[in-house]
């Protein structure tokens, strides 16, 4: 048989040009389809197959060591936040410790399908996707899973390759972890501003509360945080930033309602709440004063670097009292000599209060200067201060233990003298002072503290210590010595039987007149002796140095000492004189 010759082959084609393409489309059409339609399952097949094998190569990383590093946290006596130490302001708490509402309202806010979808949102992925091939705007609305991932397994990396190796292994995690576990692990590394990092630190930031502490309100106010924590920080401080979140607030709530979540009574009850001021004012800088001097004895109990306690994740329970702490800050701060501002010859007025209890030697108060900004060094614990006649009542009386050292000091720290005379409020019992209570980790008691007491005086001495005190005190707070009962030895500073404790007033110093350098003022019964010393220098010849320097006597530095005492006294006692 003849194969067809050149000329017929082009006679044939010329014919199949002249059908319209319409129809010759047509005719091939289904041959096109199955085409197609192999190609794309072909495709299909590649992709499920390289996804199928990403998956599987995929690992979960570890999480990244500043995300799991953990700051110590310092409580005063009533457990209200005093401050941290550490490279990042945050402290894990197990989802246990976390209100079911709270964690419904992070879930209303950042992703309501939470615990129900596969730890991704194909929507999202896709806009991130586009948005990365098109060079458009980022794209979020990534799931708590995705987030949970990105804040602590991965680089911040915004490229195309990162967002999809964080959704193979937020799959990963939601299918070989629960999710109370994946939801623990995002609240306790979500960043709220203010610098926390975790719910534990934002709830002491922003409301000075434990997070199991948190109310609806105020569980809703940090979920909508969440959202753009570096704007919402100011919130409370900023009248439009509190607007704006005011009203994603609600929204939360609306949604928390709408989902069951909380009651419509709940909901209806529900009030915008209060928010700590930000940035801190003044008396956070006294506050770093108490936890120098806590983190020390901390560190001390447990044998172990101040640094290694700060990146411990501990909780250090204090003795202060934070409320009279920052009173007390107020008081110095509005004393007519007392601005610590230097006058034209350079001399500058220091100011430190001490307040211990008897017999146990708690610090309830420790003010150590104006601002720890421009003064860390703790005049409280620290500066050597001219006793002067303030050791004249312990002149004629044998001195044991710890107070031995007493007439070979002439110029205590305002701390040691204070425990001297707190030593005569306890009949001669000295006690060690001391400022941490317990320090607990990971919900586990590790230190607990015991008062260390010993016999210094013995009560005749000690009894005619507290006489010259009050023979040398203002003859117009003097009390009655004889009360009509004996003072309830356990009673709190704060109670009706405190008030009416014989109260012990004595002022004294060095130099006198316009010569006037130093001045100690105490007021002090069985339940609290609280010191206040009033000193100034100058700067000495050589650089950096200081030299003790006299009083300013316009007012009277003995007026200014005992007003403030008396001051302070009253704060601590709830008392009126």
């Amino acid at each position: 048989m003849k194969r067809p010759s050149g000329s017929h082959r082009a006679r044939v084609r010329a014919q199949l040009r002249r059908i319209p393409l319409r129809l010759r489309l047509r005719r091939t059409r289904g041959r096109l389809l199955r085409r197609l339609l192999l190609a794309l399952l072909a495709l299909i097949a590649t992709l499920c197959t390289a996804a199928v094998v990403a998956y599987r190569l995929t690992d979960i990383p570890d999480p990244h060591p500043e995300t799991v590093t953990q700051s110590t946290v310092f409580v005063d006596d009533k457990g209200s936040y005093l401050g941290r130490r550490g490279p990042v302001d945050r402290q894990e708490v197990p989802l246990s410790q976390v209100p079911r509402y709270v964690q419904d309202a992070v879930i209303a806010a950042e992703n309501r399908s939470f615990r129900t979808d596969d730890g991704v949102s194909p929507r999202a992925i896709a806009r991130a996707v586009l948005a990365s091939l098109t060079g458009g705007e980022r794209q979020g609305g990534s799931t708590i899973t995705q987030q949970y991932v990105k804040n602590a397994l991965l680089t911040p990396e915004q490229s195309l390759s990162r967002k999809a190796r964080e959704a193979l292994i937020a799959i990963k995690l939601d299918r070989t972890r629960s999710k109370d576990d994946i939801l623990a692990g995002y609240l306790n590394t979500v960043y709220f501003g203010r610098g926390s990092a975790g719910i534990q630190a934002a709830s002491r930031n922003y409301f000075g509360v434990d997070t199991r502490n948190l109310t609806v309100s105020q569980g809703a106010a940090l979920a909508s945080i969440v959202n753009i924590p570096s704007y919402y920080e100011k919130a409370g401080s900023d009248p439009k930033v509190t607007a704006t979140l005011k009203s994603r607030w609600a929204w939360v709530l609306d949604a928390m309602a709408t989902s069951g979540a909380i009651t419509a009574k709940q909901r209806a009850d529900a009030t915008f709440p209060a928010f700590r001021f930000y940035p801190p004012g003044t008396t956070e800088g006294q506050r770093q004063y108490m936890i120098d001097v806590a983190a020390k004895e901390a560190a001390d109990r447990l044998g172990i670097t101040e640094d290694q306690l700060a990146r411990g994740g501990y909780t250090v329970h204090t003795t202060f009292d934070l409320a009279l702490q920052d009173a007390t800050t107020e008081t110095v701060k509005n004393l007519k000599t007392g601005k610590s501002s230097k006058d034209s010859k350079g001399t500058t007025l220091h100011t430190a209060v001490v307040a211990i209890k008897p017999g146990d030697g708690a610090v309830r108060l420790l003010y150590g200067g104006s601002d720890y900004a421009r003064q860390p060094f703790n005049d409280a614990v620290g500066g050597a201060v001219e006793a002067g006649e303030a050791l004249d009542p312990f002149g004629k009386v044998r001195l044991d233990g710890p107070l031995t050292a007493l007439r070979k000091t002439a110029a205590p720290t305002p701390l040691q003298l204070a425990s001297a005379y707190a030593t005569v409020a306890a009949n001669g019992l000295y006690a060690t002072p001391y400022t941490i209570t317990k320090i607990t980790r990971d919900g586990r008691q590790v230190y607990t503290a015991h008062p260390d007491t010993r016999r210094a005086l013995d009560e005749k001495e000690a009894f005619m210590v507290d006489i010259q005190m009050s023979k040398t005190g203002t003859p117009d707070k003097a009390t009655d010595q004889t009360p009509d009962k004996a003072p309830d030895k356990e009673a709190i500073p704060s109670t009706p039987t405190a008030q009416k404790a014989p109260q012990t007033f004595f002022t004294a110093g060095a130099g006198g007149g316009i010569t006037r350098r130093t001045l100690w003022s105490t007021t002090q019964n069985p339940q609290l002796t609280l010191t206040v010393a009033l000193f100034a220098d100058r700067p000495g010849e050589k650089k950096n140095t200081t030299v003790p320097a006299q009083l300013p006597n316009d007012p009277s530095p003995v007026e200014s000492a005992e007003e403030t005492a008396a001051q302070i006294w009253r704060l601590a006692t709830g008392g009126t004189g």
